[in-house]
This record gives C-alpha cells, sequence and structure tokens, in this order.
C-alpha cells in the first residue's frame, strides 16, 4: 500500500510542476510566490487549486520514507518424497537479471522428478550458489535476491474525507463483506495496474490468498465476479385466515423419524516411522538390482503341457527315496535346461565390461532362485551338464538345507550362469524375472494346474499345463534365438522319451 501512495504523490508532484512551467505571469493579491524546485514561481493558492485538481478520488494522510532494499538468501525448499539432494540442470537467470513471482529460476533433478523452481520474490538476482551440474541441499541457499523491503517508518493513517469513496476509489485490500483479501505486494500492484479490485476476484490461495493466476484468470474472463455477500432478506409476516366453514381441514401427515446421525470411527493409534539400515544380503540385493536396471531386457513367455512328465516323475520318484534323495520337477527342468544351452550357448554367456566381447561359459552352473530366512539368494548347481537326474537332485536338496540354515557361502552363491526361478512353489502362474548381472537369461516356471484343452484328435482332455516366463538380455539375444531356445526345452519336457534318447 504504500508503493500505491507514494506513486500517487509522484504524479500530483509531477503534475504541479507542469502547471508551474505553464505560467508566465504572477498574479496579484494570492500572497507569496514560491520558488519550486525547477525554478518557476507559483502562488500557494495556485499550488492548493492544482492540488485539489489532483485525479484522487478521496484524500488520505501518509507519512512515507525512504524505501530499503534487502538482500533475501532464497533457499532450496523441500520438495518432498524425502529428497535431500539435487542436481542443477539448468540456471535461468544470471546476476542482475530482474525477476518477479513465479518466475522460473532454474531447474533442478532429483532420482524421482525433474522439478523447475520459481521465485517467491519481485526484485533483482544478485548471487548464485552453485554450478550447473553441481549438488544442491534442500534447505541450503539458492540464490540471493534484492528485495524492495518496507521500511520502519512506513505508515497509512487514512482519513475518509466521504462515504461514497469505497464505490469510486480503488479497494486493494477489503474483500465482500469488510474481510481483507489476502494478497502479495505483486499481486496488488497487478490488479491495481489493470484496474481490478481484488474483492471481486476468488482467491483459490491457502486461506483464500489471491494469487498471480487467479488475476491472469480474471483478466481473461475464465473467472466470473465474486458475487456480494447477500444480506439478509426480511420475510414479511403471514397473516391467517380464518377457515371456511365449508372446507374440511387438510389431514395430517406424519413423517417418518429422522435415522439418528452416524457415529464417527474412534481413531485407532498410528505407529512411527522406522529407519532400518540395510545389511548383508538386502544390501547386495540393491547394487544387483540396480546395475540390472542398466540391462535392456526383454521378455518370452509360454506353457508347457508336463502331463507326460508327470507320470514319469511317479515312476522314478519312488526309485529317488529308495536311494534318500526327494525328486521335484525342478531336477528334471534344469537337466532340460542344460541339453537345450548345448544347443544355443548364446545363453549361458556374459557381456564383459567393456561391452566388445561376449564370455561364453563352458561350464552349466545353474542357478536356483531360493527363499531363505536371509532373504532372497541364488545358489548355484555346477556343471549340470555332467550330472544325472539324481546328481541334480541330490545336490539340490543339500542346497536347500543349507540355504534354510542360513549357511549358504561363496562357493554355491559364485559363478551362476544361468538362473531359474520357482514361483509355482508359492502360488504364481507368471513372473517377469529380473537379470542377474553378468548372465544374459533367466527363466521363472508357474505353478502346475490341471486345465481343458484339445489333443491332436479334438477331443476334450484334461491338461497338466505349466507356464514359464523368460527374460533376456536383447544386446546379446534376439527374441528369435530366445523362442527357439524356449521352444527345444519345452519339447523336452512334453515328449520325456526324446529327452532320455538326448541324456548323455
Amino acid at each position: 500500500m504504500a508503493t500505491f501512495y507514494r506513486r500517487a504523490l509522484q504524479r500530483t508532484i509531477r503534475q504541479i510542476r507542469a502547471t508551474a512551467h505553464g505560467r508566465t505571469q504572477q498574479a496579484t493579491g494570492d500572497g507569496v510566490y514560491p520558488i519550486c524546485c525547477c525554478g518557476s514561481r507559483q502562488s500557494v493558492s495556485s499550488l492548493l487549486s492544482t492540488r485539489v485538481a489532483a485525479p484522487l478520488v478521496s484524500h488520505k494522510l501518509f507519512h512515507t520514507s525512504a524505501v530499503r532494499e534487502d538482500l533475501v538468501q532464497y533457499n532450496l525448499s523441500d520438495i518432498g518424497e524425502g529428497i535431500r539432494e539435487v542436481v542443477l540442470l539448468e540456471w535461468y537467470v544470471k546476476p542482475g537479471d530482474k525477476v518477479e513471482q513465479f518466475d522460473s529460476i532454474c531447474e533442478v533433478k532429483s532420482d524421482k522428478a525433474t522439478v523447475t523452481i520459481t521465485s517467491r520474490f519481485d526484485g533483482v538476482v544478485r548471487k548464485l550458489y552453485y554450478e550447473v551440474d553441481a549438488i544442491a541441499l534442500v534447505g541450503e541457499p539458492l540464490v540471493d535476491i534484492e528485495v524492495e523491503g518496507s521500511t520502519e517508518t512506513d505508515k497509512q493513517d487514512e482519513d475518509v474525507r466521504d462515504e461514497g469513496e469505497g464505490a469510486a476509489g480503488f479497494e486493494p485490500n477489503q474483500a465482500a463483506g469488510g474481510v481483507k483479501s489476502l494478497a502479495t505486494p505483486a499481486v496488488r500492484r497487478l490488479a491495481m495496474e489493470n484496474n481490478i479490485k481484488l474483492s471481486d476476484i476468488v482467491g483459490t490461495g491457502k486461506a483464500g490468498r489471491v494469487l498471480k493466476e487467479d488475476v491472469l484468470r480474471f483478466l481473461s474472463g475464465e473467472q466470473t465476479a465474486q458475487a456480494p455477500a447477500s444480506s439478509p432478506q426480511t420475510v414479511p409476516p403471514t397473516t391467517h385466515a380464518p377457515p371456511s366453514p365449508t372446507t374440511a381441514p387438510p389431514p395430517v401427515t406424519t413423517r417418518p423419524p429422522l435415522p439418528p446421525p452416524p457415529v464417527a470411527a474412534q481413531a485407532l493409534p498410528v505407529g512411527e516411522d522406522r529407519v532400518v539400515p540395510l545389511k548383508g544380503v538386502a544390501k547386495a540385493m540393491v547394487r544387483a538390482m540396480t546395475e540390472a536396471l542398466q540391462i535392456p531386457a526383454f521378455g518370452y513367455y509360454d506353457e508347457i503341457d508336463v502331463s507326460q512328465l508327470s507320470i514319469l516323475r511317479k515312476s522314478l520318484k519312488q526309485v529317488a527315496e529308495q536311494r534318500g534323495i526327494q525328486l521335484s520337477y525342478m531336477p528334471i527342468i534344469l537337466k532340460a535346461i542344460s541339453l537345450a544351452l548345448l544347443q544355443y550357448p548364446m545363453l549361458n554367456a556374459s557381456l564383459d565390461a567393456s561391452g566388445d566381447n561376449v564370455i561364453y561359459k563352458a561350464s552349466h552352473n545353474l542357478g536356483v532362485a531360493m527363499d531363505t530366512p536371509e532373504g532372497l539368494l541364488v545358489p548355484n548347481i555346477k556343471n549340470v551338464q555332467n550330472l544325472s537326474i539324481f546328481e541334480i537332485a541330490s545336490e539340490l536338496n543339500r542346497l536347500q538345507a543349507v540355504g534354510l540354515a542360513g549357511k549358504l557361502g561363496p562357493a554355491e552363491l559364485s559363478g551362476t550362469t544361468f538362473s531359474i526361478s520357482n514361483i509355482g512353489a508359492i502360488g504364481g502362474t507368471y513372473a517377469r524375472p529380473v537379470i542377474l548381472p553378468p548372465n544374459v537369461a533367466i527363466g521363472a516356471i508357474g505353478k502346475i494346474q490341471t486345465v481343458p484343452r484339445f489333443d491332436s484328435s479334438g477331443e476334450l482332455i484334461k491338461s497338466q499345463i505349466m507356464n514359464v516366463s523368460w527374460t533376456a538380455d536383447h544386446r546379446v539375444i534376439d527374441g528369435a534365438t530366445m523362442a527357439r531356445f524356449s521352444n527345444l526345452w519345452k519339447q523336452y519336457l512334453e515328449t520325456p522319451d526324446m529327452f532320455l534318447l538326448s541324456l548323455k
């Protein structure tokens, strides 16, 4: 408001000076002829008459003093989601640039999103605290802005001289009903320059604060004027005429009782958040999965009819129990993978760190994902290409026992060349497994379900169906190679006779 009155005073002084310059003769009987700052002389009465002619609707008494420039340290505000630091991508301003509220200052990037930082002040940029690509900390100074501050002697002692002032004058801080409209000086100035009353604008900011966007929407016609508060209307008393003797009284209707108000549920106590540092397996998982995100992977899905394999496993299970071995589907599946890898060794390879060479692995060290008390671990069975199904089953039983005891060591966890995950043991059907670097492929098998299928003659039969989900590194493996590998592995499982003939 002080700025508004100072500008009004400056306009009045300019008008007085212009009038003084235009006068060349001296009036008589008017009193003393003062000399203005520009050298012209003018009488006191003419000065007063010029003052009265100033385009002010009402007279207001006020005091002003020199404007003080304040240097404000604009800190980087919290952008949410626990982010503590950001990378400064680009500055939109430089020292000496003039900025206004909502002007873009810079663009920063966190690990979740890119955010544009805007100014909260009108002023001049004096200092930038960070270079481009530097790490900026939340809550630390970002930029210094020199703003026009309020002085200690700024006062507004208003003396309303007439009742019509509110209708003809500008009311920047009064809303409907005599309540002040909340707005910043920049918003008030924008409204004043466009001859808009803040009381006509519906504020969308906190506590009804009028924002810059609200003024712009009002100017563009997207927001209609706020309706003034309606005054209470006096309802005239009603007169009841005596009932006519020939008119029957209306029947009395009984309204149903209102339902009881709903009872608010008692708020349950909320626990406190906990911060748990990552250790051991969990910390290694974070590193491995972060590295896996750099792999351009693709998925391939299929279903396998394991009806014949189920019959073979039942017959082999009794023999395995006599040897003290628990035989599941997994040893057979692993052996079928190894046979298919002999035909497609690209899936048993890895890419070196430079990305220029493919390393083909001679050993089929097949990893099996296990849910252990320490978390997800992937121990591997080494040299599966040289083992029988019973030997694979025996080693798998040993790894499961060691894993449940929490004693898996580096020997069991290192050197994996290809991995398989059995989500069907928990109940899943499909998955999208994540490749474990430096491998180039991984598979996940779902639970076996009995579903209706048509046989080769068109008859409806019951089938044992198992779903498989493959993920491969597209830098090394293409979709056709993945499909051919999966088809060969599927053929081994769906026709056990061919599978047995291919064993070495």
